[in-house]
């Protein structure tokens, strides 16, 4: 399934909740976009699932893999 998901993450920086938009591929994705509360740089992971929702990790810069 592609197309854009909505998701509520909590910042690893602040902890502030915070809304996301995703993009669903069949491929995993990794990118950097800063929280819209404390302007520090979240890593997103992203990876397909067999649901169609896609799996969502996120990380500070420092824990990243």
């Amino acid at each position: 399934m592609y197309g854009l998901c909505e998701r509520l993450i909590d910042c690893p920086y602040c902890g502030e909740s915070i809304t996301v938009l995703i993009e669903a591929l069949d491929e995993a994705q990794e990118y950097i976009e800063d929280c819209q509360v404390c302007c520090r740089p979240i890593v997103f992971h992203v990876t397909p699932s067999p649901s169609g929702e896609p799996e969502l990790v996120v990380l500070t810069e420092n824990d990243s893999y």
